[in-house]
């Protein structure tokens, strides 16, 4: 009876040594075959302010509401960058017709009026010569005397200098504006319009708009109050992407790269886990010790991670805090956000 009771014994010892051993190693395959970090849904956040002083006209959002890029959040009272606006508008308009009228050159009717002129004064020229030279035989005559001869030169010299200059202003009218003058009134024209998009910028900068699709975190500002470069209005928090903070130890560092694929979980949804891939690596290590000399200090540096998640339900909210766990036996690597977010994991 002893012995096979013995033997019984035997085998079931022997088939508990083999369970464990089997339990052992298995566990040791899994182990080694997964890496599980640890981390939290990294926070982003936007401090939205507008450029230049004014006071605030209107906002449109509070904490809490879902915004989309682009969206139109809040005005500023734009009373006063209108009136800049159309100020820089009118100056242009001007400028652009003295360019034009320098580019078009002098009209028919101005040169006809300035050759008019130009005989006009020819003919005074003549007569006062004539006059001039009658007085001076008269002279010689002693039948006048010599002051109206010297009136008679002096009305002669004034309508010869005339002449003279309405002939040059003719010849300026035929000639045309210097290129001088012109490039002169387009640079004018250039700084106007410079003033003019910058009059248009701040008025357009008055308006605050979305950056990217997210969360109002905070409302900081309301209707009324001053609002400038320095004072944000609102907190916005950042969506999208969506990616988790972990940090993996230096012995594991190599075991990990650009690109693997991961697995996300959280304790709010923890039957659901959540694709994932690894997407930046830090070249520098954190907590790292004033003197490294032994293995054991040298194998607690960490490194952070960023594993980007897809989040097409946005149940991964800001500051989760999640586990990752990267599978070290996948071949493949996922090559982009968007294959790796509509195709299969």
């Amino acid at each position: 009876m002893r012995k096979p009771f013995k033997v019984i014994l035997t085998l079931c010892v022997l088939i508990a040594a083999i369970s464990v051993i089997w339990y052992i190693k298995s566990y040791s395959e899994t182990d080694q075959s997964r890496l599980t970090l640890f981390g939290n849904i990294d926070i982003r956040q936007v401090q939205l302010t507008f450029h230049d002083p004014e006071h605030i006209a209107q906002m449109y959002v509070k904490e809490g509401d879902q915004v989309t890029k682009g969206q139109l959040l809040a005005i500023q009272d734009l009373a006063r960058f209108q009136y800049t606006l159309d100020s820089a508008q009118a100056k242009m308009d001007a400028q652009q017709q003295v360019v034009n009228r320098l580019l078009n050159g002098t009209r028919p009717e101005d040169i006809r009026r300035a050759k008019a002129d130009v005989k006009s004064a020819q003919a005074e020229v003549a007569y006062t010569k004539k006059e001039l030279q009658r007085l001076q035989s008269l002279v010689k005559k002693k039948l006048t005397s010599k002051e109206s001869v010297d009136r008679a030169r002096s009305e002669y010299i004034a309508a010869r200098e005339k002449m003279h200059a309405l002939q040059e202003q003719l010849d300026l009218a035929v000639i045309g504006p210097r290129k001088e003058d012109i490039a002169a009134a387009q640079a004018i024209l250039k700084a106007n319009e410079s003033s003019l998009k910058l009059a248009k910028k701040v008025w357009q900068d008055g308006h605050l708009y979305a950056p990217s699709d997210g969360i109002i975190q905070d409302r900081i500002l309301e209707p009324g109050d001053m609002a400038n470069s320095q004072s944000p209005i609102y907190t916005l928090a950042l969506v999208n992407p969506v990616w988790a903070r972990v940090y993996v130890s230096e012995q594991d560092l190599g075991k990990i790269h650009q690109g693997m694929r991961a697995q996300i979980y959280s304790d709010s949804y923890p039957d659901k886990s959540y694709s994932g891939w690894v997407g930046y690596i830090s070249p520098t290590a954190e907590f790292t010790p004033k003197a490294v000399e032994t293995v054991e200090l040298r194998t607690s540096l960490v490194y952070q991670v960023r594993v980007f998640a897809c989040n097409a339900q946005n149940e991964l909210r800001l500051g989760m805090p999640i586990t990752v766990s990267i599978d070290l036996t996948a071949t493949e690597d996922i090559k982009t956000k968007a294959t790796s977010c509509t195709g299969s994991l």
